[in-house]
């Protein structure tokens, strides 16, 4: 996995992390997710999956 495909899977889920935190603390509505507490515990945990997948995708470009 080396190239582009890590950077773009971390920054996708980062992304992804942040959106689902702010939809369960209730901040962006219209949605299911909406105030739902359980997403604005899983949304950092993305976030934090997304970003260690993004260390270790500019580790390896790097080498």
């Amino acid at each position: 996995m080396r190239g582009w495909l890590p950077l773009t899977l971390g920054l996708l889920a980062v992304v992804i992390g942040a959106v689902w935190t702010v939809q369960g603390l209730g901040y962006v509505s219209g949605s299911v997710m909406t105030d739902e507490k359980i997403w604005a515990v899983i949304g950092p945990l993305v976030a934090l999956a997304g970003l260690l997948v993004l260390w270790l995708g500019l580790r390896s470009r790097r080498r």
